[in-house]
């Protein structure tokens, strides 16, 4: 019983460390998310403002009319964001259905042939998603998989042409199989959208996009 009692000790205290490690991603491999104490939702990264990356953006000329109809694509992407975050894939679905109408409403005429060329190299990518997010409200795992990758793109998006306002750049190193991924929020507080309230605060701030 003792051995028991000190191999479940050892292994929460690897699942705290994983999570408020600074190291990369790669040497988190070999937990087994399935058995990780939900204890470590309440271990957060605690992130210093002088600790944040500042990233400026790209393009700072963006018509008015498109600026607002990409903020608006963020900001869908936000309400998926934090659906997943607290664990419900109703809300997550209903977000993707509005970011689909959204993607669908952008007057690409409004951008430049530049503006243009980086909007169009993630939009395909962002339909995709946004589609297979809202087409399975009562699959939040499947839900999450394509957040991973939604994720990316909307970051690209982001860095980009901007939010409307600051957002933030997270990563969670035990997601996907400790693989690691990150995701954008609109607060710098860590709402973890790929555990939920299993482990709502585990992963850190790694930029801010202004």
């Amino acid at each position: 019983m003792k051995k028991i009692l000190f191999a479940a000790t050892a292994f929460s205290m690897i699942a705290v460390s994983a999570c408020n490690s600074n190291r990369s991603k790669n040497e988190h491999e070999g937990h087994d998310m399935s058995k990780m104490d939900k204890d470590t939702t309440q271990h957060a990264v605690a992130t210093d403002d002088k600790d944040v990356k500042a990233v400026a953006v790209v393009y700072t000329n963006v018509d008015a009319n498109a600026a607002s109809s990409i903020k608006t694509i963020v900001d869908h992407y936000l309400h998926i964001k934090n659906g997943l975050a607290n664990d419900n894939a109703g809300e997550a679905a209903s977000g993707a259905k509005a970011m689909e109408d959204a993607l669908g409403k952008l007057d690409k005429s409004l951008l430049t042939a530049g503006q243009k060329t980086a909007y169009d190299a993630n939009e395909e990518e962002m339909k995709e998603h946004a589609a297979h997010i809202a087409k399975n409200g009562d699959n939040i795992k499947h839900q999450r998989s394509h957040f991973v990758q939604m994720s990316e793109v909307v970051y690209e998006l982001v860095k980009n042409f901007g939010a409307g306002r600051p957002v933030y750049h997270d990563h969670c190193p035990m997601a996907r199989d400790n693989q690691g991924a990150m995701w954008i929020s609109e607060v710098k507080e860590i709402k973890n959208p790929y555990f939920g309230s299993e482990m709502f605060k585990c992963g850190r701030v790694e930029e801010v996009i202004k």
